[in-house]
This record gives structure tokens, C-alpha cells and sequence, in this order.
């Protein structure tokens, strides 16, 4: 076989089993409505319909586990069931940091400390079990598991620092979306201009995101007293959880952010280095 065929070969291989997204403007997108989200159906949950902090971190796990036995069933990205998967995910990394804090007492500067230094840990497994940390190389159940871990901790963590600064350090909702959006920002700079490597500046702007949707989703639900746009959480995860669905429905149908090829794939390589943050799939 020659080494065009072999290339060819390896690149329609790594469409159909690549289980993540092409990261275009959509992925951020609905990566900030799924943060946001997180952030106000847990407290939906909790508090409307009085299930309770405990009730509702089980209920959602259960639920999370569900959604994940079948997306680790498939062979390849499905939006519809991927984003179900980032939403119930979100969901449950909320929860995890509410838990800590309210029922047992853990402040949020230690919370967010326990959750960057469990990140750091996935990524130091992650990378020592595969040589890479890229998300187009997300071809097998190990490294699909470690995805899905690293994504968890980054909610986690994103909670517990958004609030740390909004409402332990009193910058409040809007100045902590402004200041996490301002860093996302920088990283973006820093990629674009500065050259930083694809896939440093796409986990730095994935972590960013979630206290940014954190942020907004207080920002919009809390009452004006508290500085928040008085929407509730019902008014606001319905608003979010229908943008969702809507951009979900859109790329379904589009195809937009399905990944064209792999790493030995020079066409797919020159198409995915003008969409955005690691999208060049370049082992980290």
C-alpha cells in the first residue's frame, strides 16, 4: 500500500472513531450555554422543585451515567448525545463543588485549590498513559475516559472559582464574567499572535470557560438585589437549554464540526488550522 493510500486510510479511520468535535465558533458556543446551564438547572433542581442538594447530586449522576454509557457505545462524534453528555456533565460538576461547600463545610478557596490540583493530576495521567492530550486524538475508550474526566474537573473547578470571585471576593457577577472573558481573550491572543501551542491554549480557554458561564448564569438568574438580572433559574435554563438544542439540531443537520481529518491527513491538517483553538490536531 502506498503511503497516499496509507494516509488516506488513517484519515477516513480517525472520522469515524474520532468521539469529540471539530472546535469551531459553534463549540464555544454551546460550551459557554452548557456552562451556564450547569450552573442554573442544579440550582433549578435543588431549590424549585425541592429535591434537595443531596436528592439532586444522585438523581444527576445517575442521569450522567446513563448519558455516558451510551456515548461511549458510539463510534463516533453524535452531536445530539455528545452535548447531552457536557450539559449532564456540567450539571453534576456543579454539584460536586455545591456539596463540598454546603454540606461539608469546604471553603472555596480550598475547594478550587482541591479541584486545579485534581486537574493537574488528570492531565499528568492523561498525558503519561497517552503522549498526548489533544482532543483529535480522542480514538479510544482509555482516552475517551480520560476526556470525559479532565471535562468533569474543569466544571468542578470552574464553579467553585467562579464563585470564589464573584461572591467570596465580592467582584461580583458581570465584573467575574468580564474579567474570565478577558482571560479567554488573552489566551486567544496569545495562539493566534504569539504562536502558543493549539493544545495548551484549547484546555486554557475549556477551564475559562466554565467560571465564565458560572458567572453569567448568576448574573441572569439572581435577583437584581444580588446584581443579577432577576430571571430565576427556571427562566434562565429554559432560555439556555432551548439555545442548546437549537445550535445542537443545526449542527446535526449541517455538519459543521465534524472533524475532516487526522494528523497525517495534510488537507485535513491545512482546514482545521484556520478554525480556532486547537484546531490543528497537534500532539501536546
Amino acid at each position: 500500500m502506498s503511503t497516499t493510500t496509507q494516509h488516506s486510510t488513517f484519515g477516513r479511520r480517525r472520522q469515524l472513531l474520532n468521539k469529540v468535535p471539530e472546535v469551531t465558533i459553534y463549540f464555544w458556543i454551546i460550551k459557554i450555554l452548557c456552562t451556564t446551564v450547569g450552573e442554573t438547572f442544579a440550582d433549578y433542581l435543588n431549590d424549585n422543585l425541592g429535591f434537595g442538594l443531596t436528592n439532586t447530586t444522585y438523581i444527576m449522576s445517575g442521569v450522567l451515567v446513563i448519558g455516558l454509557f451510551f456515548q461511549f457505545r458510539l463510534r463516533q462524534y453524535v452531536p445530539g448525545i455528545y452535548w447531552l453528555a457536557v450539559v449532564l456533565i456540567s450539571v453534576v460538576g456543579t454539584l460536586i463543588t455545591d456539596n463540598l461547600v454546603e454540606n461539608y463545610g469546604v471553603s472555596l478557596p480550598t475547594s478550587t485549590t482541591i479541584f486545579a490540583l485534581a486537574l493537574i493530576a488528570t492531565f499528568g495521567a492523561w498525558y503519561a498513559s497517552e503522549k498526548t492530550l489533544s482532543i483529535h486524538t480522542i480514538v479510544t475508550t482509555r482516552r475517551e475516559a480520560f476526556y470525559w474526566l479532565t471535562v468533569l474537573f474543569t466544571f468542578a473547578l470552574g464553579t467553585a472559582a467562579g464563585d470564589l470571585t464573584a461572591e467570596k471576593l465580592n467582584v461580583g457577577y458581570w465584573n467575574s464574567a468580564l474579567i474570565f472573558g478577558g482571560l479567554i481573550a488573552v489566551v486567544f491572543f496569545a495562539h493566534r499572535v504569539l504562536k502558543l501551542n493549539a493544545v495548551l491554549s484549547f484546555w486554557l480557554a475549556y477551564i475559562l470557560t466554565r467560571p465564565l458561564g458560572a458567572s453569567l448564569g448568576d448574573g441572569f438568574s439572581q435577583s437584581r438585589h444580588d446584581g443579577g438580572l432577576a430571571l430565576g433559574t427556571t427562566g434562565t435554563s429554559a432560555i439556555f437549554l432551548t439555545a442548546i438544542l437549537l445550535t445542537v439540531i443545526y449542527l446535526t443537520v449541517t455538519k459543521k464540526d465534524r472533524i475532516e481529518g487526522g494528523p497525517d491527513d495534510p488537507a485535513g491538517s491545512r482546514h482545521a488550522a484556520h478554525r480556532g483553538l486547537d484546531t490543528a490536531p497537534q500532539e501536546a
